[in-house]
């Protein structure tokens, strides 16, 4: 089976763009706007003042020493000699410190021989007080009176002594076994110390990020690309760098982070955001989609009280830790994630809870996660996003914010296509990835792709020699506007065409691609024709694939 595209001139021809180039396609289509230019966004044929220029430039960073300059390579092996050393001295994280042993015995016993003195005076002085009559008729000498005192004291004196020396005595063997222990740590050497003390922080030194172990010594294959997204996000500086990570580890300990990836937090938040896909440079793909927390009672059940609201963050940490799962944090591995997110029926700033808990993830996951986003880009972009781009700007450093691209409604399409392949787009945003898909794979090639000039009409020929064979394709315009039909053209010139789909005008509300099949009953050809009547050119994005009928084998 063959393809053949023709394009019939109105003015000039077009060439048609070969499916061996497709990123030609892609830089020469009309540049999206870096958010870094004051938000500039390109919504029609007006050239912007600034450019995004090209899908490529926004590879990682290198993590290979020797691609690194001599200042970051400086900057890594002083962070690589600090974290050592705070590993080995069990200083990276915030620790209360221990009262010394002897101390805390010592100072146990004293309130234990208070509360017994306490309890003895008590007693006494009920015993007194019952006596007290007999006394008064008694009335005793003062010599006699001041003898009984004494005694009584010494008495007194003896007792407390004697309950002191009772309360010393280890009832369980645990007192007398701490004694021993201080005893011996007295007697010890200072090399057996020091040998101790080693052993006493072995597990700090298995201390691990993200699966990398960090104790640089080890020479974890991972060690270093991790440490650079820290010095990456501090613009080299070793000391920032140094408590960022410190900072990171600390918050991780405290929110228990490494367990929120066994937490179920149920399907609902699913369809706020998920994973799906990966663009052309192998990043994982993230969706936010916004438009759900439009939803009174989806909002109230995510936001509607404190506890809730920090459900969602925990949630979003587990997602990014799905996310981090996906990346292969080694040397010339891909080590960060491409984030998408779709303004389109978003609530925005009228709802208060949403936009605090955006401001804690945007921060937490900035000052948490330094490094792991290739690009940020915004869809379906409406007007009040520049009001909420400048509520963030203060949160977000220089280095995040120039990741950011947008686009409006109209450049969706167009601007995913500069990262992500059409075939890893979802067909809401005008791609050719479906759910479940029993149809095409990732093994069935990539899409192919045609320009149309102006005033112009193509088609696009598919041809089938075989009897009962299956052809299935799936076709998108981009902004459609276009006159567009499906007809097959028998090879036997006595035999009629079949209208497959009548010509009609797609209008630019056309909702993703077309995907259509048909099954050749006799020798021909699938002819798919556009015809672009406006003055702008127009792209196509077309694949097929033939399945042949069980009689042919």
């Amino acid at each position: 089976m063959t393809v053949e595209v023709k394009v019939e001139e109105t003015q000039k021809v077009e060439d048609m763009i070969p499916q061996e180039e497709p990123k030609k396609v892609i830089e020469e289509t009309e540049k999206v706007v870096d958010v870094e230019a004051e938000v500039e966004v390109v919504d029609d044929d007006s050239k912007p003042k600034t450019l995004l220029e090209k899908s490529s430039s926004y590879k990682e960073e290198s993590n290979f020493l020797s691609d690194l300059k001599e200042y970051e390579r400086r900057a890594l092996n002083e962070f690589k000699s600090k974290l050592e050393e705070a590993i080995l001295a069990n200083t990276l994280f915030t620790k209360v410190e221990p009262k010394n042993m002897e101390k805390a015995i010592n100072e146990n016993e004293e309130k234990e021989k208070e509360k017994q003195v306490t309890e003895e005076k008590a007693k006494d002085n009920e015993t007194k007080e019952s006596e007290k009559p007999v006394q008064e008729e008694a009335k005793p000498k003062e010599g006699d009176v001041k003898e009984a005192i004494e005694e009584e004291a010494k008495l007194e004196e003896e007792d407390v002594k004697e309950a002191t020396e009772e309360e010393a005595k280890p009832e369980d063997g645990d007192v007398k076994e701490v004694t021993q222990t201080l005893k011996c740590e007295e007697e010890k050497k200072p090399e057996e110390l020091e040998v101790e003390e080693k052993g006493e922080g072995e597990e700090d030194k298995e201390i691990a990020l993200w699966g990398v172990p960090l104790l640089p010594s080890k020479r974890g294959e991972g060690t270093d690309v991790v440490l650079l997204k820290f010095l990456r996000a501090r613009e080299f500086k070793v000391n920032e760098a140094f408590e960022m990570l410190k900072k990171t580890l600390q918050w991780r300990k405290d929110a228990n982070i490494d367990s929120v990836l066994e937490e179920n937090f149920g399907a609902d938040l699913s369809s706020a955001a998920y994973m799906n896909g990966v663009d052309r440079e192998g990043h994982p793909v993230c969706y936010n989609i916004y438009g759900v927390f439009d939803n009174e009672e989806f909002y109230q059940k995510t936001f509607g009280t404190e506890e809730k609201r920090e459900q969602f963050l925990r949630w979003r940490f587990q997602l990014m830790e799905k996310g981090i799962q996906k990346l292969n944090l080694k040397p010339g591995g891909v080590t960060s994630l491409l984030q998408i997110n779709d303004l389109k029926s978003s609530p925005g700033l009228s709802k208060k809870d949403l936009r605090i808990a955006m401001k804690q993830v945007v921060a937490l996951l900035q000052d948490n996660y330094p490094e792991f986003v290739a690009r940020n880009i915004f869809i379906n972009v409406p007007f009040w996003y520049y009001a909420l781009n400048a509520l963030l700007s203060p949160f977000l450093t220089q280095r995040t914010k120039s990741k950011f691209v947008v686009a409006r409604p109209a450049k969706v399409t167009e601007t995913l296509l500069k990262y992500i392949p059409a075939e890893e787009i979802p067909v809401q945003y005008g791609g050719f990835k479906r759910e479940d898909d029993f149809e095409f794979s990732s093994e069935d090639g990539a899409v192919s792709e045609l320009a149309i000039k102006a005033n112009s009409t193509a088609t696009i020929e598919i041809t089938s020699e075989e009897v009962g064979t299956t052809l299935i394709w799936d076709i998108s315009v981009l902004g459609w506007e276009v006159n567009y039909k499906e007809e097959f053209v028998p090879s036997d010139e006595g035999s009629y065409s079949i209208i497959v789909k009548k010509g009609k005008k797609m209008s630019s509300t056309q909702e993703g691609p077309i995907r259509n099949n048909f099954i050749s009953n006799e020798p021909g050809k699938l002819v798919l024709t556009i015809e672009n009547a406006s003055n702008k050119k127009k792209r196509v994005l077309y694949r097929y694939k033939t399945k042949k009928s069980s009689s042919s084998f």
